[in-house]
C-alpha cells in the first residue's frame, strides 16, 4: 500500500518518478481501508528535502499511510519558500487534538546548544509530552533523540572533540527486537552530529533497551520496552549526496571540515560516494511501521492511552 499525499507537494512527483508507490488524496479517500495516521514534525532548515527522504522511506511498505506535515511554531525556515510551508505544513497548536498512530520527529542543526536555548523549546517540551498521550509510537531523529532522552530521562548529552562525520559499521546488539527483524549482524549508518550520549548513560535507563551500537559512533538505536518511543541518533534517511553537500557547504563555509568517514571511494572527496546504508534505511522504517504502530495501535484512535 501507498502513502497519501497532497497532489501538489513536489515530494510526490519525486517519488512517482522513483517507481515509488504513492497516492494522492483523492484516490486515497476511495480505499475502503484504515490507513495509519503517522505526523512527521519537520525540524530540519530544508523541509523540502529532509520531507522527501523521509517519505521515501515510508512508502516501502505494505500499508496506505496518511501523512500529516507538522511544524513546530510559525517561525519562517531559511530555506524552504513561505509558501510550501502555507500549502503543506500544520501548525502543531492545529494538530495537537489529533491522535496518531505514528510520529517521527526529524534531526535539527542545534546540537551546540544547550536545551534551554533552544528558542522553541518549551513548545518542543510540550509536543513530547503530548506524544507520549497521543502517539502510538514516536521515532525520534538525531538531535531529536537526544532531546527525548533528556527531557524523558535527564539523559544529558556531552558535546565531541570534533564533528561525527561518516558512514559507520554498527552491530545488532538484540537480533530478537522486532526492529532489528530481518537486520544483518553488522550494517552500515550515516552519522552528521557534534554531540553524544555515552552508552552507559543509555544502559542505565531501566525502560530503555540498546539495539545497535557502533564501535565509532556510540549507541545508534534504542527503544523503550512498551515500543512507544524509539531513539536513532543517526540519518538513515540520508541521500546518498546530503553528508557530501553538508561537507561541501562547511567547507566553503571555512569550518574546516573533517572528510566524512567511509564515505568517499579512497576517503577521497573527488570521488564516487559509496551508497551503502539504504537497504538497512529502509528495513529500520518498516519494521517500525509495522511492528511498534501497526501491530500495536488500537483500530479506534480515540481509545489511544498515553502514560
Amino acid at each position: 500500500m501507498p502513502i497519501t499525499l497532497p497532489a501538489e507537494l513536489p515530494a510526490l512527483e519525486d517519488l512517482l518518478n522513483e517507481n515509488i508507490f504513492v497516492m494522492d488524496n483523492e484516490r486515497a479517500i476511495s480505499q475502503n481501508i484504515r490507513p495509519m495516521q503517522v505526523g512527521i514534525l519537520n525540524l530540519m532548515p530544508n523541509k523540502i528535502e529532509t520531507e522527501t527522504q523521509i517519505l521515501r522511506l515510508l512508502s516501502n511498505t505494505p500499508l496506505q499511510i496518511n501523512v500529516d506535515l507538522i511544524r513546530i511554531d510559525e517561525t519562517a525556515p531559511k530555506n524552504t519558500p513561505a509558501s510550501h510551508m502555507k500549502a503543506f505544513y500544520h501548525l502543531f497548536s492545529e494538530v495537537k487534538d489529533k491522535k496518531y498512530d505514528g510520529l517521527i520527529v526529524t534531526g535539527a542543526p542545534l546540537g551546540n546548544l544547550e536545551y534551554k536555548d533552544v528558542k522553541y523549546w518549551s513548545h518542543m517540551q510540550e509536543l513530547m509530552d503530548w506524544a507520549k498521550r497521543n502517539v502510538q509510537s514516536t521515532f525520534y531523529l538525531c538531535w531529536a533523540a537526544h532531546a527525548a532522552m533528556y527531557h524523558f530521562f535527564n539523559v544529558d548529552k556531552q558535546l565531541r572533540d570534533s564533528k561525527l562525520s561518516g558512514v559507520f559499521n554498527h552491530s545488532v546488539l538484540d537480533e530478537k527486537n522486532e526492529l532489528m527483524r530481518g537486520f544483518d549482524p553488522e550494517f552500515w549508518a550515516p552519522h552528521s552530529r557534534v554531540a553524544q550520549i555515552r552508552t552507559q548513560d543509555y544502559a542505565n535507563v531501566n525502560q530503555l533497551d540498546i539495539l545497535a551500537q557502533s564501535d565509532d559512533a556510540g549507541v545508534y538505536i534504542a527503544a523503550t520496552t512498551d515500543k512507544r518511543m524509539v531513539f536513532v541518533t543517526g540519518h538513515p534517511e540520508y541521500d546518498p549526496t546530503t553528508l557530501d553537500q553538508e561537507y561541501k557547504r562547511d567547507k566553503e563555509a571555512g569550518l574546516e571540515p573533517s572528510i566524512p568517514e567511509n564515505y568517499y571511494q579512497d576517503n577521497k572527496p573527488d570521488k564516487k560516494v559509496l551508497m551503502r546504508w539504504k537497504s538497512h534505511g529502509n528495513l529500520l522504517f518498516t519494521n517500525w511501521l509495522n511492528y511498534y504502530v501497526y501491530q500495536t495501535t488500537p483500530f479506534d484512535l480515540n481509545e489511544l492511552i498515553g502514560d
